[in-house]
C-alpha cells in the first residue's frame, strides 16, 4: 500500500500587527467570485502566528504554515519574509 505524504496548509499574508509577545496577526486575502454576478471580489481572514524573535513588522508579507496548536488561537507560524 503506497504511503500518501501531505503538506501543511501554508498561506501568504500581510503582517497588521505585531504588538504580542511571538505572536503576529496576518490578513490573509482571497479573490472569489460572485455565483450569481460573476464580479470577483477581495475576501480577507486575520491569523494568529507565532514569530519567535518578533522577527516580522507591520507591513512585511510572511508565509505561515499550519503546525500543531501553540496557544487557543495559534495554529500558525511565519516561516519566511
Amino acid at each position: 500500500m503506497e504511503q500518501k505524504t501531505t503538506r501543511p496548509q501554508s498561506f501568504t499574508g500581510t503582517v497588521i500587527k505585531a504588538a504580542m509577545k511571538d505572536t503576529a496577526t496576518v490578513r490573509v486575502d482571497r479573490y472569489v467570485k460572485n455565483a450569481k454576478y460573476k464580479k470577483y471580489f477581495v475576501r480577507s481572514k486575520n491569523y494568529l502566528a507565532h514569530d519567535p524573535g518578533n522577527t516580522a513588522a507591520v507591513g512585511d508579507t510572511v508565509t505561515i504554515v499550519a503546525t500543531k496548536p501553540i496557544s487557543k488561537r495559534k495554529r500558525f507560524a511565519v516561516v519566511k519574509k
